[in-house]
């Protein structure tokens, strides 16, 4: 069951995105948070010393979802100075070790395999790691203080704003028959490109890195598509099975009940310039009513 728990995070320079240190009551372990930009500056810290699990992240093949490594060493600091020169992805490293020297090579090549094999279960990223590891052999009573630790580390991670190793939570939508809510904006409108629409909208049933106003998450019952330039209509529409996080950004991923319908087009019309740069939000009614944008909003 899930239990309260306390972090405390102390910043040494007084600016919180170049270092932080962080700690957990009743925990052996620390965590430390270093930016790229301040790698150089605190890379001789004592803690770089030890044997430890590190976590790269950045931003590389998409701005929608990150790129990471996990690593691990008897003393991060030699690896994470390679990746500084090698990996240019990464925007910041996460590294935790033991405050007690409790940790050895066993037990840190295990949560690089756990981390690993959580990180391509929850879909949530880019996985920079060439290599998948087997899990490797521990005792007993090993795996579980081992595991016990990993468990610790991941209590602390989407506290410091990474998800990539927690599968996504599907949010199922509301139920139209027995709402009570009336002219409830139940309908999104994407903008999407011709590629991305045919490929993702059309043949995925699905649509992702969308950035859904957190009070209108269970409202969304429906999923429009407007094709952008040169086409400039609102043309399909699908029914929302659930919505779940997408990526470590605070974006989500639209999953349909089935194929998406075609639409008798709404034209662009006189609505303003850049009217659908961005998501909006109608009703179904308005939508399968409209001539025009101006219509829906």
């Amino acid at each position: 069951m899930s239990k309260p728990y306390t972090i405390r995070l102390f910043v040494p320079s007084g600016n919180p995105s170049s270092l932080k240190i962080i700690d957990k009551m009743n925990w052996t372990g620390k965590g430390i948070e270093v930016s790229r930009d301040a790698w150089t500056t605190y890379r001789n810290r004592k803690e770089f010393l030890q044997t430890g699990i590190y976590i790269l992240i950045g931003y590389e093949q998409s701005d929608d979802i990150p790129t990471v490594y996990v690593g691990q060493g008897d003393g991060v600091k030699s690896r994470i100075e390679s990746h500084y020169s090698k990996k240019p992805f990464w925007d910041k490293a996460i590294v935790f070790i033991s405050s007690n020297d409790g940790l050895n090579r066993g037990h840190i090549t295990w949560i690089e395999w756990a981390l690993i094999s959580k990180a391509i279960a929850a879909g949530r990223c880019v996985l920079d790691n060439s290599v998948v590891p087997s899990e490797p052999a521990l005792t007993e009573s090993e795996k579980s203080d081992t595991r016990e630790f990993l468990n610790e580390l991941l209590s602390i991670l989407p506290l410091i704003h990474v998800q990539v190793f927690n599968k996504p939570e599907k949010i199922d939508v509301y139920d139209k028959e027995s709402s009570l809510h009336f002219n409830i904006q139940d309908t999104i409108i994407v903008p999407a490109q011709d590629e991305g629409f045919q490929k993702v909208f059309l043949g995925e049933n699905c649509w992702y890195a969308v950035r859904i106003s957190g009070g209108k998450l269970k409202d969304i019952k429906y999923i429009a598509a407007y094709q952008t330039a040169p086409v400039s209509e609102v043309t399909h529409v699908a029914e929302v099975e659930s919505i779940e996080p997408y990526g470590d950004g605070g974006k989500y991923k639209i999953n349909f009940k089935g194929s998406a319908q075609v639409l008798k087009p709404i034209v662009y019309g006189s609505a303003k310039t850049g009217a659908m740069q961005s998501t909006r939000y109608t009703t179904y009614e308005k939508l399968v009513n409209a001539n025009e944008l101006n219509d829906l909003f």
